[in-house]
């Protein structure tokens, strides 16, 4: 798999830079049949599998091998790399990995979602300062 579906803090192209080392190119996408929720006291959100969910994210391409060790530590035990069919702007789909949270964190959500805008605006930076997967790198 060399394509990877985000849906919260890694659609920042900065975070994503700073996480996998690399730029890559990156274009919209949508994947349906799950959900993003708030993780309780977090920056971030999870997402879940939810039959009538959708949600957008951003699709980076052609990741090289070495990104996906850096994303796994970042990422950290709670959750669980797998593939999902996402659709592009353009009418075409692939395949790509992406996080989803593992069935022993679920209790670690919020009923509600997660809002990327209102992340921009309250929650980057101290997202930035405080996430431990930011110690797993060194």
């Amino acid at each position: 798999m060399k394509d990877l579906f985000t849906y919260g803090t890694l659609m920042c192209e900065d975070i994503m830079e700073e996480v996998s080392g690399c730029r890559v190119s990156c274009a919209p996408g949508t994947v349906r049949g799950y959900s993003r929720r708030s993780v309780k006291g977090e920056h971030y959100p999870a997402l879940i599998p939810d039959e009538g969910g959708c949600v957008e994210g951003v699709v980076y391409m052609n990741l090289p091998i070495s990104a996906w060790g850096r994303l796994d530590r970042f990422e950290g035990e709670m959750y669980l790399r797998q593939r999902v069919e996402v659709a592009l702007s353009n009418g075409s789909t692939l395949l790509a990995a992406t996080y989803v949270v593992r069935p022993a964190f679920f209790d670690c959500l919020e009923p509600s979602g997660w809002d990327f805008a209102d992340f921009l605006r309250k929650g980057k930076e101290c997202f930035r300062k405080n996430y431990k997967g930011y110690d797993e790198l060194i």
